[in-house]
C-alpha cells in the first residue's frame, strides 16, 4: 500500500447481527482500504459471510451503521443506494451464476441493469470481461452446466467486474478448486487489483491466499474484530485460534517447521 494516507471505502461501526435469536456480530468494527485486498478469515460458523451479506444489504442488522464509500447506508436514498451499488462487484459461494442464462448473459445481467446501451454493445464488453479473466471468447455462448468448476468462478469474476467496480467483494472465491486452479485465480485477482486499484474485501479460509495476495488480514473471533493487520502481524500474535491457524500442521509455518526438523 501507499505511504499516503490510506482512503477509506468500508467503515463498518459497532455493527450487530442476530440470526434466528442467535447474535452472529456483536460490535464489529472494521475499515477497508482503497487499493488494498483484505483478507477476511475465522472460524466456521463465525459469521464471516454474514458480515458481507450485511454490508451489501442482504441481512438486516439489529445496530450499528455502515458507510460505504462516504456513504452512510441507512441515510441513502434510493438513488443513492443505486449509486453505490453501481460502484461495487460481487463473487458468491459457488459463483452463483443464472443457471437459465448462458455465461455472456450472466456478465450482461448487471450492464443491462445500470447502463443503457445496445445488444452489441453489452455482447462486446461482456466478451471483453470474459478475456479478462482468462476465458475464451466461445466461453460467451455456453451455459454453467457446461463449465467447470473453474470456469464457473470466472465467469462470475467476470460479472462482478461488468462495472468496473471500485470495491469488490468476494465470498470464498478459491473454495472447490484444486490447488492450481486456485493459485492460478489468486494470481488472476491480483493482477486485477493491482491494473485497477480497486479494493478487495476477500472471505476466505484459504492460508496460501492470505500468504500470496492480501495486503492485511482481519480476524473474526466471537462477534467482534479479534486483531487485524499484515500476515506478520497475523504470525506474531498470540491469539490461541490465530497459533492454531497459522501454525498448526495445516498453516505454512507449520509445514515448514515439518519440513526443517
Amino acid at each position: 500500500m501507499a505511504n499516503a494516507p490510506a482512503e477509506t471505502v468500508i467503515r463498518v461501526r459497532d455493527l450487530v447481527v442476530d440470526l434466528k435469536a442467535h447474535r452472529v456480530l456483536n460490535g464489529v468494527n472494521l475499515d477497508v482500504y482503497h487499493g488494498e485486498i483484505l483478507g477476511f478469515v475465522g472460524a466456521s460458523g463465525a459469521g464471516k459471510s454474514v458480515l458481507l451479506r450485511t454490508i451489501i444489504g442482504l441481512l438486516p442488522k439489529r445496530q450499528g451503521r455502515i458507510e460505504v464509500l462516504d456513504v452512510d447506508l441507512d441515510q441513502a436514498d434510493e438513488d443513492q443506494r443505486q449509486g453505490i451499488e453501481r460502484r461495487w462487484g460481487i463473487l458468491f459461494q459457488q459463483g452463483a451464476l443464472f443457471s437459465s442464462l448462458t455465461a455472456g448473459q450472466n456478465v450482461e445481467f448487471p450492464i443491462h441493469e445500470y447502463l443503457d446501451l445496445s445488444d452489441r454493445l453489452m455482447t462486446e464488453m461482456a466478451i471483453t470481461k470474459l478475456e479478462m479473466v482468462g476465458l475464451k471468447p466461445d466461453v460467451y455462448r455456453k451455459y454453467p452446466s457446461e463449465l467447470s468448476g473453474g470456469m464457473i468462478k470466472r465467469v462470475a469474476l467476470a460479472r462482478a467486474l461488468a462495472l468496473d467496480p471500485e470495491i469488490l467483494f468476494l465470498d470464498e472465491p478459491t473454495s472447490g478448486l484444486d490447488p492450481i486452479s486456485a493459485g492460478d485465480f489468486d494470481q488472476l485477482i491480483l493482477t486485477l487489483q493491482r491494473t485497477s486499484n480497486m479494493a478487495v474485501f476477500m472471505v476466505t479460509h484459504d492460508l496460501d491466499s492470505l500468504h500470496t495476495i492480501c495486503d492485511r488480514i482481519a480476524v473474526l473471533s466471537e462477534g467482534k474484530i479479534g486483531e487485524a493487520g499484515t500476515m506478520t502481524t497475523m504470525l506474531a500474535s498470540q491469539h490461541p485460534w490465530l497459533r492454531a491457524y497459522f501454525h498448526g500442521a495445516r498453516g505454512r509455518a507449520g509445514r515448514q517447521a515439518v519440513v526443517e526438523s
